[in-house]
């Protein structure tokens, strides 16, 4: 892809607020955009997320009540996806799924995964002080869910491939539908953000702006 190829795909993506409902992305493109968010980086690499693709209507119904930001979205998108962020309990730096990413998954050996979980503890304790509410420690993980959606977005624009991010619900309701219905521990686990993709239904506005030298300072 060319340098111009890439800002033409900034150029195409918007919020798509509603799609084509008989367009539907073939599954090896949606796998990209899956993939995307799977490579996507994160604090320590630690990836504090986990993605629902909610392609049965009947549950995009339960949301329907609950979700203002996405009342044409949820009937219309091809894909709809729920970003999940964790919670304390597994991002604490003495949990098991800090324990698991350590050694299962980054492979470390003993000394360098005690070392990391030590900078882990510091950086939580001291450094961003996370561990002062159940808030705080949530929407730093919230933060890298939202670097995964960008990731995300930007992938299906280059596919050629609409998408809308959605923060328009009601938290305390969702969470109980994720309980209740989605089968999702909301103890370990809230909503960070939400997103549709599809096919758009008729052409954007221009896109507009500020201009790059009113929001870019560069010390030299």
């Amino acid at each position: 892809m060319s340098d111009q190829e890439i800002i033409k795909s900034f150029y195409f993506r918007h919020a798509c607020k509603i799609f084509d409902k008989n367009k539907k992305i073939p599954q090896e493109k949606f796998a990209i955009i899956l993939e995307a968010a799977r490579l996507s980086p994160s604090s320590f690499g630690f990836e504090p997320w986990h993605f629902l693709v909610v392609n049965d209507m009947q549950k995009r119904e339960k949301l329907l009540s609950v979700t203002w930001g996405a009342q044409n979205i949820l009937p219309t998108a091809s894909h709809y996806v729920i970003i999940l962020a964790r919670k304390k309990p597994s991002l604490l730096y003495n949990s098991n799924y800090i324990t698991h990413m350590l050694y299962d998954v980054h492979g470390f050996t003993k000394e360098k995964g005690e070392a990391r979980r030590a900078k882990y503890k510091k950086f939580q304790e001291e450094d961003f002080k996370l561990l002062e509410s159940e808030r705080a420690i949530f929407d730093w993980a919230c933060k890298q869910c939202y670097i995964a959606l960008a990731n995300m977005m930007s992938v299906a624009a280059m596919l050629k491939i609409d998408s809308c991010a959605v923060e328009g619900f009601e938290m305390e309701k969702i969470e109980q539908i994720m309980q209740d219905e989605f089968s999702v521990d909301t103890k370990l686990f809230g909503v960070a953000v939400m997103a549709g993709f599809g096919y758009r239904l008729k052409e954007p506005p221009k896109k507009t702006r500020q201009k790059l030298k009113d929001i870019v300072t560069f010390l030299e």
